[in-house]
């Protein structure tokens, strides 16, 4: 049996925890394109080869570390996964009430999804599977709690799983870019909140409060 396949020794591990973290502050407010290994080995006290000894390329870390920060974010967990049935929405807010408290790791996430549309981006491939997952576990959140309340399936599941997401996304981008004037966790909540009742307790459109001039 081939050595590569051991865990890796306590010191290379803390090693790389530190690049992954530099990374995430690098990332978060240069940007992949601008962000450079460079910046990353000066804040770790290493050189640029040694950054690459750990990771083998720029585009290997960037991967490495939004699978590192989406392992922070359930390490808490029992079973180290987010929970699944209506108490997902319950976890949603729980995260962006922890969101709050770390605009880091806030800001790396928002910068490279948003890179992630153009073209040939590392990170697409990433963002496209975590979208199309957490669509589908909010979507079968919402069928659970549809059964549980004893209510139809409405045909807004679909809407509603992807509008959790952006609104989420969307509140998070307004909050870096003025913490002040936006409460990520109420705001959060608040939204999340008016979704699942929509969903649960569809009331009159929009349009039905529109009164002609």
């Amino acid at each position: 049996m081939s050595g590569s396949s051991a865990s890796p020794r306590p010191e290379t591990e803390r090693k790389r925890k530190d690049i992954l973290r530099a990374a995430i502050e690098t990332f978060g407010t240069k940007g992949s394109t601008n962000g450079t290994l460079s910046d990353i080995a000066e804040q770790v006290g290493m050189t640029h080869a040694g950054v690459l000894h750990h990771f083998g390329s720029k585009q290997n870390l960037l991967l490495e570390m939004l699978e590192f920060r989406d392992r922070n974010d359930v390490a808490h967990l029992a079973e180290r996964h987010i929970p699944g049935g209506p108490a997902l929405f319950a976890h949603l807010i729980a995260t962006a009430q922890r969101n709050a408290l770390r605009p880091g790791i806030v800001q790396v996430y928002t910068v490279l999804s948003a890179e992630a549309v153009t073209d040939d981006h590392p990170t697409t491939p990433f963002f496209q599977k975590r979208y199309s997952t957490l669509r589908r576990e909010v979507d079968e959140a919402f069928r659970e709690l549809c059964a549980q309340e004893d209510v139809t399936e409405p045909a807004t599941i679909d809407k509603a799983a992807a509008s959790i997401l952006a609104v989420m996304d969307g509140l998070q981008l307004q909050w870096l870019l003025d913490p002040t004037a936006v409460d990520l966790a109420g705001a959060s909540e608040f939204a999340i909140e008016a979704i699942v009742n929509g969903v649960l307790k569809a009331g009159p459109k929009v349009e039905s409060y529109v009164r002609d001039a």
